[in-house]
């Protein structure tokens, strides 16, 4: 199971990143793991300073903005 963390401070651009990969997910039929980060100190200990940011089984793998559907179906199916 792929465990995913969104890293934000629980924005609107969060909440529809968390959705994304939920919906994602869901329309792959893939389970997965997903936790909301929005702690300042936990945040920037993956050395994130801009969010919404999401980790991938330990390692971020995007900060900065919402991510693009086609980059969050590739992650969930990859």
């Amino acid at each position: 199971m792929k465990q995913f963390k969104v890293l934000g401070g629980g924005c609107r651009n969060c909440e529809v990143t968390a959705r994304a990969i939920e919906q994602a997910a869901e329309e792959a039929g893939v389970a997965i793991q997903l936790e909301k980060v929005t702690e300042m100190a936990d945040i920037l200990g993956y050395g994130v300073l801009s969010t919404p940011a999401v980790v991938l089984d330990g390692q971020v793998i995007h900060a900065g903005g919402v991510p693009a559907p086609d980059q969050v179906r590739a992650w969930v199916r990859g």
